[in-house]
């Protein structure tokens, strides 16, 4: 397998994802991530060993989405080094829109990703603010 680079690539792989947190399609966000993983904030880390524990771990983010109406995601790619033949870190800036079609201010995250036959999943989500 050969490490993502391809911005077109990454654009699909991340304009798919970012569909998924907006729904709250917990199935479809596990779908992203490669087990074991782990999310890595400045207050709290957590890691799940299975898609039922990635589902479990995202079902309080629909409700926060809800809560400020965001409707859409799009992640903006600030920088991708590819790391192996299999790993790429991915910076990426998330731009949000509300229901009124207001821009509403994003979060920065690393991505450690890893193409497997399926091609890229998140092995690792680093809060980057």
């Amino acid at each position: 397998m050969k490490a993502p680079t391809d911005l077109a690539e990454l654009t699909d792989f991340f304009d798919r994802y970012g569909t998924a947190l907006t729904s709250g399609d917990v199935t479809a966000i596990s779908r992203c991530y490669a087990v074991p993983g782990m999310v890595v904030a400045d207050a709290y880390s957590f890691t799940f060993t299975s898609p039922a524990a990635v589902a479990l771990s995202f079902l309080g983010a629909a409700p926060a989405y809800e809560e400020q109406q965001i409707v859409a995601a799009h992640a903006q790619l600030l920088d991708v080094q590819r790391l192996s033949p299999a790993l790429s870190m991915v910076a990426v800036e998330w731009e949000y829109l509300d229901s009124r079609g207001n821009a509403v201010p994003g979060e920065k995250y690393s991505y450690l990703l890893r193409v497997d036959a399926d091609g890229p999943k998140i092995t690792t989500v680093v809060a980057t603010r």
